[in-house]
């Protein structure tokens, strides 16, 4: 089936084609106002090594790095990630979901610290409020362990809490499977229809007409009732009779 065949079914069949176009424009709809957009907000901060550790620096953190503060800056990733942390942010007033992680293609102990909700005025405020629960947490960390404060890491905003920014694709995703789920149902029902057509009005087996089965019974019934049918069929001609006659005679 060709292109310019599947465009006259379609339009053979339209009473069935267009109120499946027409549900499922309206599925389509609904996922646009049912699904809400979502926002981000991210900040990054780094870890920073102690005031001890940067004495030989003049007291830069940032010309000194140790692998030990990407460790621990793992780490501090994974307790933020923890379920107590999540009831801790949440009695914090975070709402929506976060995260926190290494920054990718980090170069040191970057972390992005992201909200992710459907109201921005409260997904920056969570972010904010995660950015400052995570300073509390590594400095938790390092008392409970009895670290001086002249050993401590400390921490530092390298990018605030940022402007929530919508988050797109997984609506724009949901839009397009509802659009191509229906439009693939609405096909599927025209051919299905035009198939049930096409077959009820082919017809069926060959069968004989009334007119040549009446001939055939009459003519059967004719052979059986006359006795001499068989026998005028099997009678040979007076002239092949005679040729054979003739030889039989003159033959020895």
């Amino acid at each position: 089936m060709d292109l310019a065949e599947i465009w006259r079914v379609m339009r053979r069949r339209w009473y069935v084609l267009l109120p499946g176009l027409l549900i499922t424009a309206a599925l389509t709809a609904a996922v646009y106002l049912l699904v809400p957009v979502e926002y981000r907000s991210q900040s990054t901060v780094t870890l920073l090594n102690s005031k001890k550790a940067t004495v030989a620096f003049d007291g830069n953190p940032f010309l000194s790095t140790q692998a030990s503060l990407t460790g621990m800056a793992d780490g501090l990733a994974r307790n933020l990630n923890s379920d107590d942390a999540k009831a801790d942010l949440k009695s914090l007033g975070v709402t929506g979901v976060h995260e926190a992680k290494i920054a990718d293609n980090a170069l040191g102990p970057y972390m992005w610290l992201s909200v992710v909700g459907t109201d921005q005025a409260a997904v920056l405020k969570s972010d904010e409020i995660l950015t400052k629960y995570a300073e509390k947490r590594l400095l938790e960390f390092q008392t409970q362990q009895s670290v001086t404060p002249d050993a401590m890491i400390r921490m530092a905003t390298i990018v605030p809490p940022q402007k929530p920014e919508a988050q797109t694709k997984a609506r724009l995703q949901f839009l397009i499977m509802a659009g191509a789920l229906g439009f693939v149902l609405s096909l599927v029902a025209t051919f299905f229809v035009e198939a049930r057509k096409r077959r009820g009005a082919s017809p069926g087996k060959h069968r004989p007409a009334p007119a040549e089965g009446a001939e055939s019974g009459e003519g059967s019934h004719a052979d059986a009732g006359d006795p001499t049918a068989t026998l005028r069929m099997t009678v040979a001609h007076p002239a092949g009779s005679g040729a054979a006659g003739s030889r039989t005679a003159g033959s020895p």
